[in-house]
């Protein structure tokens, strides 16, 4: 059954906490997540209603070696398991999840999604799953 294990192998971060987004398209911006103990990131975003006729909502990850995020940079392509435009969602993903994964070397990784043309409210929250832990198993509960 060892094979089948996926919970002893991943490590589940808040990353954005459910909330509703502001009619001022007040951007989504994660926590810093520290990869550091982990060989992968990916983060997972689940949305709610998405009232507006014409709201998006864009994705970008960014990267850095410094805590606090300093000299950050947009992630290169190349260092992403999909896109952020596959991660992005519109009006016509009610209730859809999204995820987009992280494999370059920066220790540090936050997500921010940008809301555009919403004019009511879009549930938005994001959870950062890094697995391939350099030792394994993972506790749980997680510490």
């Amino acid at each position: 059954m060892a094979t089948r294990d996926l919970c002893h192998n991943v490590h589940p971060v808040r990353a954005i906490s459910p909330a509703a987004a502001k009619t001022d398209n007040t951007l989504f911006v994660s926590e810093i997540i520290d990869t550091k103990g982990y060989e992968s990131l990916t983060f997972l975003l689940a949305a709610g209603d998405i009232a507006d006729a014409d709201a998006t909502l864009t994705v970008l990850v960014e990267a850095s070696d410094t805590a606090n995020m300093a000299g950050a940079e947009a992630v290169p392509d190349k260092e992403l398991i999909g896109t952020e435009a596959q991660a992005g969602l519109s009006f016509a993903d009610d209730n859809k999840t999204r995820k987009i994964g992280y494999v370059g070397g920066k220790r540090y990784v936050r997500l921010t999604v940008t809301p555009a043309n919403n004019t009511g409210n879009i549930f938005l929250a994001a959870i950062a799953l890094l697995g391939h832990p350099r030792n394994a198993p993972t506790p749980n509960p997680l510490v």
